[in-house]
């Protein structure tokens, strides 16, 4: 279960980071993270896989109480 969590994460985050990207993102193309999609999808990933991990946490430590 906790190569899952990881992998969801990111992947749902990778999404998160493409869409930021194509409707949101830096049109000038300056922004060095929202300027690139292949970045933005990369950065949206690791923090989505960042969030799962802190989620998972806090359920783990919500059931133990």
């Amino acid at each position: 279960m906790g190569f899952i969590k990881y992998v969801i994460g990111f992947f749902l985050g990778a999404v998160g980071g493409f869409s930021y990207y194509y409707f949101i993102g830096c049109r000038s193309g300056a922004c060095p993270i929202t300027g690139n999609p292949f970045i933005s999808t990369i950065w949206g990933g690791v923090l989505g896989t960042l969030l799962a991990d802190t989620i998972a946490d806090l359920f783990k430590k919500k059931s133990t109480i």
